[in-house]
């Protein structure tokens, strides 16, 4: 029997335990220092057992899988180098940087286990291990970083268990790795942010900015509500890396600004063709580090029922819809419904139901 340990059983670590639960010869141990959520754990069934000691679960695992927060990362490995975990166990974490948890596990004597570092690059609107689902990472790219002093027999074995996830495995240097998503998803969020905190000035002196925000800029701007403290720790642990892309995006947006000031319309045009022939390249509807949206919006007559008679109509043909929200309902201006999907399938079937139906469906 292979016994499998999950430290931090939320989204990402929950998923995972769904992932191996109930496979042939795998056993799966939830931790948590709080006896609540372990007991939400094996309640809702994610895990085979709950533990709220560290030494417990760490020292009867073949596999850990660290799925803490990224500045919990090396005191966890601090712990575990000083358990007497089985020889050739192999940890591996879920962070979404890789080089300073992988410097940290060269700097540390953890005998005869090994780590692997490790990003599941998907994720979801939603968070806490009711969101978990065994099919979170199916078709996404899952990194794993092996430092050089792991032996190929150790690194196929954590693969192989990941086959498991039905996502891509991809080999990579952490550091590469850490440049890479720091471009295409650390640089987003820190951009969101600071373009909602710009407007947010604005609308201190005239609301309308926020009134009128709603819609698209509410869309592109969305990554900017993450958890704070998550991102704290993303941005410092990967800290020369964006200090650099900061440094580049600084240099685009004084680019732009000095095209606008010389009224460069051609230049203006070109910068805008680039950036739409590199989008068309862009994998559609794939799974990334930052969540596909699945959604349209439905114009709906202000009649009593309505909305209970397109959520039937979908619940009738079992297509799970996600979040519903009505963005305009007054007796002189039709409603407007905004319907999400967690998948493109039920989002595709949606669509083609309600157009059939009569509905305006926009995209």
């Amino acid at each position: 029997m292979t016994t499998i340990s999950i430290f931090g059983v939320g989204l990402i670590g929950g998923s995972l335990a769904l992932c191996f639960k109930g496979k042939p010869d795998l056993h799966v141990i939830g931790h948590s220092n709080n006896p609540d959520s372990v007991a939400k754990y094996v309640k809702r069934n994610v895990v085979d057992q709950g533990t709220t000691s560290m030494k417990e679960a760490a020292e009867a695992a073949d596999f850990i899988f660290l799925c803490v927060p990224v500045g919990n990362l090396e005191p966890y490995l601090q712990e575990l180098s000083k358990m007497n975990l089985k020889p050739g166990c192999i940890i591996t974490d879920v962070g979404s940087t890789k080089h300073s948890i992988s410097s940290c596990a060269e700097r540390i004597a953890l005998g005869n286990s090994y780590f692997i570092g490790g990003h599941p690059m998907a994720g979801s609107e939603r968070s806490g291990v009711e969101a978990a689902s065994s099919h979170l990472f199916e078709n996404a790219f899952y990194v794993l970083t092996p430092g050089p002093r792991v032996p190929v027999e150790i690194y196929k074995a954590l693969e192989d268990l990941l086959k498991h996830t039905k996502a891509q495995i991809m080999k990579m240097d952490a550091q590469l790795h850490d440049d890479i998503v720091g471009a295409v998803s650390h640089l987003p969020h820190v951009i969101a942010v600071a373009l909602v905190n710009q407007i947010s000035g604005y609308n201190e002196d005239n609301a309308l900015y926020q009134n009128l925000a709603a819609g698209g800029f509410r869309d592109i701007t969305r990554i900017a509500s993450g958890d704070p403290y998550i991102w704290r720790d993303i941005l410092l642990n990967n800290k020369e890396v964006m200090l650099k892309l900061i440094s580049d995006w600084n240099q685009e947006i004084a680019g732009f600004a000095n095209l606008i000031e010389r009224e460069d319309g051609e230049g203006i045009v070109e910068r805008f063709r680039l950036a739409g022939e590199f989008r068309k390249q862009l994998p559609e509807r794939r799974k990334g580090m930052i969540t596909a949206l699945y959604d349209f919006y439905v114009d709906v007559p202000d009649h009593p029922g309505i909305i209970g008679s397109i959520t039937s109509e979908l619940g009738n043909r079992k297509i799970n819809l996600s979040n519903i929200q009505i963005i305009e309902s007054r007796e002189d201006v039709p409603g407007v419904l905004r319907l999400s999907f967690r998948n493109e399938k039920d989002w595709e079937e949606a669509a083609r139901v309600l157009a059939d139906l009569g509905y305006s469906v926009h995209y």
